[in-house]
């Protein structure tokens, strides 16, 4: 049975911890920063950890991990 292949959009916004948690980048920080206000804009810096339900459907389009 060949390999299954890794879906390329994982690759390139998840990064999986060491104990096995997923990162990801938070969304709505690339343009239109003007409408939102300084918290919200605080509150989205950096990335965080993906909430339980999304992990399976992630780590099933990643089936050998990212590295």
């Amino acid at each position: 049975m060949p390999k299954m292949k890794t879906k390329s959009g994982v690759k390139k916004r998840f990064k999986i911890t060491a104990t096995g948690k997923i990162k990801h980048g938070v969304a709505g920080k690339r343009h239109r920063l003007i409408s939102h206000n300084a918290k919200y804009i605080r509150q989205n810096r950096g990335t965080s950890v993906l909430s339980d339900s999304d992990v399976q459907t992630v780590k099933k389009w990643a089936p050998y991990g990212l590295g």
